[in-house]
Order: C-alpha cells, then sequence, then structure tokens
C-alpha cells in the first residue's frame, strides 16, 4: 500500500466536514471558515523525525528546526496563504542535550521571524528518537486559495524555480544545493501572487513526477511535460524529476505567470498520467510507504 492509496481509506472512514470546513482531507491544507469572518483559516501539519527526515551526524540542529517549520509554511505557501501561527510539539530523544535543543529553537524561531510567524504553543515529550509535529495556521482571503482540483485541459503547467537541489546536496553535502537542501525558503510571497492567477497548486515536497502525478489526480485530468525542466546547477535531470525537497511551487494557469517557468500542459486523459518525452512518467518521488 502507497501513501495515496492509505490516504484514500483513511478519507473512506471519515466523516463528512462539519460546518465551517470548506476542504479536508487531501490537499496541502484544511480550509475552515469561521461564522461571520473575514478570512478563510488555511490548516496545515508536518512531521520530522530522525533517521526519516534527517540525521544527527548529518544535520546541524538549526538547520532541523529550521526545516521542521518551513515544510509547513510551504503547504501554507501552496495554498497562496498569509502564516499567522504555530504549533510545535516536539520529542526528544536521550541524546539531545540542551546545546543541540537550543539550536533546534534558534532555526526554528528564525524562519519564524521572518515570515512573521507566531511559536503559540505546543508539546514537549521523550522518545527513542527526536521526532516533532509542527501545525501551522495561515489565513487567504474568503474563496481564493489555492487548490489541486482546478486544472483544466489547455492550462499551462508551471514551477517557481529550478529542481533538483535539494537532491544534489543530500548526495554532496557542498554548496548551494546543501544549503537548498538543508534550509529550504518557503515561496510565500510568490504563492500569494498565484491568488486568482493559478487554476491549481501543490508545493514540490515529494518529487516533481509525484507531486504533478497527485495534483492531476485531484483535477481529473492529466499532464504533458513538453517544455524544458529547470534543472538546478549540478543536478541531473532525474534529480530534478523525481528528488523532492525543492519546496517550489507547482502550479496551473491559462496565462503565463511573470517568475515562472512554464515545463507543460495539461490535457484529457487518464486521471493522474503524466507523459515526459512521449512515454508515461512513473510517480517516481518520496513515499513513505513504498
Amino acid at each position: 500500500m502507497n501513501e495515496l492509496e492509505l490516504l484514500r481509506r483513511i478519507q473512506r472512514k471519515t466523516p463528512a466536514p462539519g460546518p465551517g470546513v470548506l476542504l479536508g482531507i487531501g490537499d496541502d491544507c484544511a480550509i475552515f471558515r469561521p461564522e461571520g469572518a473575514s478570512e478563510d483559516l488555511l490548516f496545515t501539519t508536518d512531521m520530522m523525525i530522525e533517521e526519516v527526515h534527517f540525521r544527527r551526524d548529518m544535520h546541524a540542529a538549526d538547520s532541523v528546526g529550521w526545516k521542521a517549520l518551513a515544510r509547513g509554511l510551504s503547504d501554507i505557501a501552496a495554498m497562496g496563504g498569509e502564516p499567522r501561527f504555530c504549533l510545535l510539539s516536539l520529542a526528544l530523544a536521550p541524546w539531545a542535550d540542551q546545546r543541540w535543543i537550543d539550536g533546534f529553537y534558534r532555526g526554528f524561531l528564525r524562519l519564524a521571524r521572518r515570515t512573521g510567524t507566531t511559536l503559540a504553543g505546543g508539546d514537549l515529550a521523550r522518545a527513542e528518537r527526536v521526532a516533532c509535529d509542527v501545525a501551522v495556521c495561515g489565513t487567504v482571503p474568503p474563496g481564493q486559495a489555492l487548490r489541486r482540483d482546478g486544472a483544466q485541459a489547455g492550462d499551462g503547467v508551471y514551477v517557481s524555480g529550478r529542481l533538483g537541489g535539494a537532491a544534489l546536496g543530500l548526495a554532496t553535502r557542498r554548496g548551494a544545493a546543501w544549503t537548498k537542501h538543508c534550509r529550504p525558503e518557503p515561496r510565500l510571497e510568490f504563492g500569494r501572487l498565484l491568488r486568482g492567477r493559478a487554476t491549481a497548486a501543490i508545493d514540490l515536497s515529494d518529487g516533481l513526477s509525484l507531486d504533478l502525478h497527485r495534483l492531476c489526480l485531484a483535477s481529473g485530468v492529466a499532464a504533458v511535460l513538453d517544455e524544458a525542466i529547470p534543472v538546478f546547477p549540478g543536478a541531473t535531470l532525474e534529480q530534478a524529476l523525481h528528488g523532492g525537497e525543492d519546496y517550489e511551487l507547482l502550479f496551473t494557469a491559462r496565462a503565463e505567470v511573470e517568475g515562472a517557468v512554464r515545463i507543460g500542459t495539461i490535457c484529457p486523459g487518464r486521471h493522474g498520467r503524466v507523459y515526459f518525452q512521449g512515454k508515461p512518467l512513473a510517480p517516481l518521488g518520496y513515499d513513505h510507504f513504498r
């Protein structure tokens, strides 16, 4: 069973969303509209687990803290939102001393200050491995949240930057690519610019091939990658297609968007199918359950 199949099983067992929940399971964020509110609220949550998302002998504590928040902020960016506050639940392993803990919070709070995201609470616990769960709340004008399910045949497929840098950084641990891997920059400002322009959007957390597959499934369409893929300097095409953790934005739009690179076109076809160089492109990005 892969991640998508497990998600669908959970969705089938979950009751229909209650009052005010405009969008539930299956997108980058849930959308909630309080009665009489002037904004829609966005909610997302992401985990960081030792030996799954980071290694203590490879990743500095402040980079782990930074990335723990960046992952959730990237979800807010993908919905066109503005971050407001976050909650951090942190489980500490016996090896994590005060120096490591201080470093983790230093990196986490540095990004929080830069993005105007208030740390409003959370939880602390002990565990065999370090793990954290970060919930982020953001806002967006009513009805303007970007979603995965709006792409239509004829839309262009775009990305907000070069791909494969994070995978290259993980492989080499050097230079700008290593920085890209350790300290991703959530594309919050760009996401807000896409309101009213993008027909669908998702953040590139697990790789272009897998995340475009997910967007096309949600929209009930297929896609053809018929333009050059922007590849991070030094990265391979394979890393750009499948590497993941670039945290750029992947979106569809009916007209050109300044600052983005067009890489393909939405077309009718088998839902979720992506074609590249004349052949179906397997969704080989990162999947926890594959």
